[in-house]
C-alpha cells in the first residue's frame, strides 16, 4: 500500500516510550453521487460527493503504551471485545508504518462505539476509520509536533482514513465534501476529501437526513466485495462516465439552490448503485420489499404535494430521506402516517448535515 505523500521513516520515539489516551468522534456520511469501484491503493474509479452527517457518528478512544512484543491491538466495539476487528486494525497499522513508524513501538487498546447499527448500509467504516485516523494524527501531533496547521492536520487524517476505507476520506470535513478527481477541477483529489462549503447554497447545509432502518442486520455482501465485482461489471465504464457527469451537474445545482435537479440526480444515483450490484457476476440484491414500499410512497407523496423530499440509499436496504429544514413538519407527518410501518421496530434515526469531527474530552 503506497503512502508516499507522507512517508517519514525516521518518525520514531527515542528513549522513553510515552503512554496516553486520545479520542475523537467522527461522523458517517451519505454519498449523493456514489463511489463504487476502486483501483489499487484505495483510489476511486469515479469521483463522489457527500453530505457529512451529525447524529450518526463513531466515538473512538485509543489508549497507547510501550509495545510488549505480544498482541499489538486490542479492539472493543460497543464494549465487547472484537478480535476480528482487532486483526483488521493491526493489518491497517502495518500498512501505514511508512507514515507512522512509531506505531511499531506501541501497543493499542481501542474502544469504539457507534450511534447507529453497524454494517447495515450506513457508512460505519467511514466514521470508524476517520475517527481512528484522527487519533493517530493527534498522537503524532502531541509527541512530534507535526501538522500544527488545522487544514494540513485534517487533510492528512483524510488521506490516512482513505487507506482504511475509501469513503472515510469524506468524513473528515463538515457540510458537503467531494473525493476523487473531477474533470476540469484542479482542486479535486483522489488522495483526500475536499470540503465544498463555498460552492453550495445555504439551504442545502441545513438539510435533514432521516434514516429509516428497514433492516438492522449485517449486510450479506460487504462493500469491499462489491467494489471488487465492478472490475468485471459490463456496465462499469459507462457508470464511471455517468458519475463524472453527475458530480458536475449536482455541484452546479447545489450552488444555485436547484432542488429539482438535486432530487433527480440523487435518486438516480441511489438506484444506479444498486443496479450495479444486480448486474455484477455474481449478482446480489440488498434492497428489501419494505425499501421499495418506502420509495414508491415518497415519490407519490412528492408528486401529489410538491414537497421536496427525496430518497437515497447507501450499500444496504435502509432509506435516507433528504429534505430542507422548512418542510420538516410535513415530512414528520409523512413518516408517522405512512413510512414508519416499514421500519424495523419503527426505528428511524433523525439526522441532518453536520459540521464534522469533534475531539473527545478525556
Amino acid at each position: 500500500m503506497s503512502t508516499a505523500p507522507y512517508n517519514n521513516p525516521g518518525l520514531t520515539f527515542n528513549g522513553n516510550i510515552p503512554e496516553g489516551m486520545v479520542g475523537w468522534q467522527s461522523p458517517s456520511n451519505i454519498a449523493l453521487v456514489k463511489y463504487w469501484g476502486k483501483k489499487e491503493v484505495q483510489i476511486p474509479c469515479n469521483p463522489s460527493i457527500s453530505f457529512t452527517l451529525k447524529a450518526s457518528y463513531t466515538e473512538t478512544v485509543v489508549e497507547y503504551c510501550q509495545a510488549s512484543g505480544k498482541k499489538r491491538v486490542t479492539f472493543y466495539l460497543d464494549g465487547k471485545l472484537n478480535e476480528d476487528f482487532g486483526k483488521k486494525i493491526d493489518t491497517y497499522f502495518k500498512s501505514i508504518e511508512s507514515v507512522f513508524p512509531f506505531v511499531k513501538q506501541l501497543d493499542f487498546t481501542i474502544r469504539s462505539k457507534n450511534t447507529f447499527p453497524h454494517s447495515a448500509g450506513i457508512a460505519s467504516s467511514a466514521s470508524g476509520m476517520s475517527a481512528l485516523a484522527l487519533c493517530l494524527c493527534s498522537i503524532e501531533k502531541e509527541h512530534f509536533g507535526f501538522e500544527d496547521n488545522e487544514e494540513a492536520f485534517f487533510r492528512k487524517a483524510s488521506y490516512l482514513a482513505r487507506l482504511g476505507s475509501g469513503s472515510a476520506a469524506r468524513s473528515l470535513f463538515g457540510g458537503l465534501v467531494s473525493w476523487g478527481k473531477i474533470d476540469g477541477d484542479n482542486n479535486s483529489s483522489d488522495l483526500w476529501g475536499i470540503q465544498r462549503l463555498k460552492e453550495v447554497h445555504p439551504d442545502f447545509l441545513s438539510f435533514h437526513d432521516d434514516i429509516i432502518i428497514v433492516d438492522a442486520s449485517q449486510k450479506k455482501v460487504s462493500s469491499r466485495v462489491g467494489h471488487g465485482l465492478m472490475k468485471s461489471n459490463p456496465y462499469a465504464a459507462e457508470r464511471f462516465k455517468q458519475a463524472q457527469s453527475n458530480v458536475a451537474k449536482l455541484m452546479a445545482a447545489m450552488k444555485t439552490g436547484d432542488i429539482e435537479t438535486f432530487i433527480n440526480i440523487t435518486e438516480s444515483e441511489a438506484l444506479t448503485l444498486h443496479a450495479m450490484m444486480m448486474t455484477s457476476n455474481p449478482y446480489y440484491l440488498l434492497l428489501k420489499p419494505n425499501t421499495l414500499q418506502i420509495i414508491e410512497r415518497v415519490r407519490e407523496y412528492r408528486q401529489t404535494t410538491g414537497i421536496p423530499v427525496s430518497f437515497t440509499l447507501d450499500a444496504g436496504p435502509n432509506i435516507h430521506l433528504l429534505y430542507p429544514d422548512k418542510v420538516q413538519a410535513d415530512v414528520k407527518d409523512l413518516m408517522d402516517s405512512e413510512l414508519k410501518q416499514f421500519a424495523f421496530n419503527e426505528m428511524i434515526i433523525n439526522d441532518r448535515v453536520g459540521e464534522g469531527p469533534v475531539r473527545v474530552s478525556i
